[in-house]
């Protein structure tokens, strides 16, 4: 099961869970207010009794949820982890073309301030990037064209020649469609946790 599917899952149950319990600490309240009032030790022995399974009800519901809970810990955990990999994973790439990039764009600087001949977007890319350094390559490598005999002047091809922009999946993405590791506790509705609830005989 994918980590996304399983936390929709198990979210859904801890909050079936909640909103049962919710319903049976009104009951309880209700019950123990009718004991509290209770004239008669027949009708105090019924609601002592009812008082008893749902105290044990609410006993069952707790443990499950927190069964669940424990497990969306463990799915959030595993998010995360996945989550971090690929981010981290793209960022490594990100500052590994940054670095590319400078060097390329120093090497352009380079080669303009010996008199050299670039590719007009090359020219571009450095102007772009620091505008004073592009000048003052500009200057020096026309004094450098000056002393020297026109037919000595290298040409260059462009650094950059045709770029293909990476493609990057979304982290969040990544994280949701990993299989979640390790095996969730079973899923038992609310009504199947309450069935096997009985107030034990004296």
């Amino acid at each position: 099961m994918k980590i996304g599917e399983a936390q929709q899952l198990y979210r859904e149950q801890v909050k079936a869970y909640q909103e049962q319990k919710s319903l049976l600490s009104k009951q309880m309240q209700d019950i123990k207010s009718r004991l509290n009032s209770a004239s008669s030790e027949h009708d105090k022995q019924l609601f002592s009794e009812e008082a008893a399974v749902l105290e044990l009800s609410l006993g069952e519901l707790n443990d499950k949820q927190k069964e669940y809970q424990d497990y969306l810990s463990q799915l959030t955990e595993q998010y995360a982890a996945y989550f971090n990999a690929a981010a981290g994973e793209q960022q490594a790439d990100a500052y590994k073309e940054y670095g590319e990039e400078m060097g390329k764009i120093m090497e352009v600087a380079r080669r303009i301030m010996k008199g050299a001949s670039v590719p007009p977007q090359d020219e571009k890319k450095l102007m772009d990037f620091d505008y004073e350094l592009y000048t003052a390559a500009k200057s020096v490598g026309e004094m450098v064209r000056r002393m020297k005999k026109e037919k000595e002047r290298e040409e260059y091809d462009s650094l950059w020649g045709d770029e293909e922009k990476k493609e990057y999946e979304d982290p969040a993405e990544i994280a949701e469609n990993a299989e979640a590791q390790g095996e969730g506790p079973e899923i038992v509705s609310v009504e199947d946790a309450l069935a096997g609830v009985s107030v034990p005989e004296e």
